[in-house]
């Protein structure tokens, strides 16, 4: 994840950035889903079944905690559907493991709303657009106007633990705009911007995604935003996930309002490292296989078999010895590059969806090398 509005705030006051200090695991609960969106990397549905009991979430959470995991992520599928995750939730907080929910919030209402708010630090909730957009997009007519309400429920009551999430491709990309005037009507504190990542339903549609033209435009207009709020005094906090390039034009960009901060920006970039999949991050889905993020098309252990220390640090095998490089070696336009010690090369899941190989250039990044060579010289 690139926090640019924290960035942003931190480098100009001079103040401690937000660091993660461990690890944020995604964990995949369940597959079991209803909805069917077009860019589900996990192809969930209703009929899925649950492969993993309470006990074996339970008994594995002490160990994440033991090797550094600090946050988890409830996500699936829609966590909201196990009824034992409040539970979960409640493991996780007796051990100190911040909590963060991802829903759709098609299962919020005034009967949850206050557990929810109780047993999660955080609340994503999806929203793709306009009525019409978001609804095209989830495959469910009505979804809009029901996740929009859970928003709006949670939000009310003021507890700034609520954001939206929004995946932007060709469909939604006219939307971007929607999004930022719906958290600015209804006072949402945080925007999370998702770009396309090639897996599960994501991959079979991979037309939708933008071109490089399209989202250099998209992230100049994120940027925008971005300036605009912190100029103005608007705490809404900003977030782009699964394009560790946006850091590069971000820098350009910070750099011609700040250039007397430009070296100290660059500097908290390098720290914060770029693509930290295997290394920061990492994937349990709904069967136990742990992946170096959610898209990983290549399993490092399963839960079930392997103790989960093994797995991350006691054991770890080459591909993720290789991940935890920094910069890694990466091939194609990255083994040039001069800002790669930024994004770290993206995404290894796009490389391997498009070239075959883990090792290739992310065949999204959008930059060109004078635009590269223009924002860290």
């Amino acid at each position: 994840m690139f926090r640019l509005s924290n960035l942003l705030s931190s480098v100009v006051e001079d103040k401690k950035e937000r660091t993660l200090e461990g690890s944020i695991a995604i964990w995949n609960f369940t597959n079991r889903c209803n909805l069917t969106c077009l860019h589900c990397y996990s192809r969930a549905d209703l009929n899925s079944v649950d492969r993993l009991s309470t006990e074996d979430i339970v008994e594995t959470l002490p160990k994440l905690k033991e090797n550094g995991v600090k946050f988890i992520i409830f996500s699936g599928g829609e966590p909201l559907t196990r009824k034992d995750i409040f539970d979960i939730a409640k493991s996780c907080r007796e051990l100190g493991i911040i909590t963060y929910l991802s829903t759709n919030g098609l299962y919020v209402g005034r009967n949850n709303a206050q557990k929810i708010l109780d047993n999660f630090n955080y609340i994503g909730i999806s929203i793709d657009g306009s009525e019409e957009t978001h609804d095209y997009f989830r495959g469910v007519k009505g979804s809009f106007k029901m996740s929009l309400e859970a928003v709006k429920l949670l939000n009310s009551y003021h507890q700034t633990k609520v954001g939206i999430r929004f995946t932007i491709t060709k469909d939604t990309l006219d939307d971007l705009p929607f999004i930022f005037e719906l958290a600015e009507r209804e006072d949402i504190p945080k925007i999370y911007i998702s770009h396309l990542v090639y897996s599960g339903r994501g991959l079979e549609n991979l037309k939708m995604d933008l071109t490089k033209e399209q989202r250099i435009q998209a992230v100049n207009y994120i940027i925008d935003k971005a300036f605009e709020y912190y100029e103005s005094g608007r705490d809404i906090e900003i977030v782009t996930g699964n394009m560790e390039q946006d850091a590069i034009l971000f820098l350009e960009r910070f750099s011609q309002k700040y250039p007397h901060l430009k070296e100290k920006m660059r500097e908290r970039l390098q720290k914060w490292g770029g693509n930290s999949a295997g290394r920061k991050l990492l994937n349990i889905d709904s069967f136990g296989n742990v992946k170096p993020d959610p898209f990983f098309p290549e399993t490092i252990g399963n839960i079930l078999e392997q103790d989960f220390s093994d797995i991350w640090r006691d054991k770890p095998n080459t591909l993720l010895h290789k991940l935890r490089e920094h910069p890694r070696n990466i091939g194609g336009k990255c083994s040039e590059c001069e800002a790669i010690d930024i994004c770290n090369g993206g995404s290894r899941s796009r490389a391997y969806a498009i070239y075959g190989d883990l090792w290739a250039e992310d065949p999204s990044c959008y930059l060109s090398d004078a635009q590269i060579k223009g924002a860290i010289q």
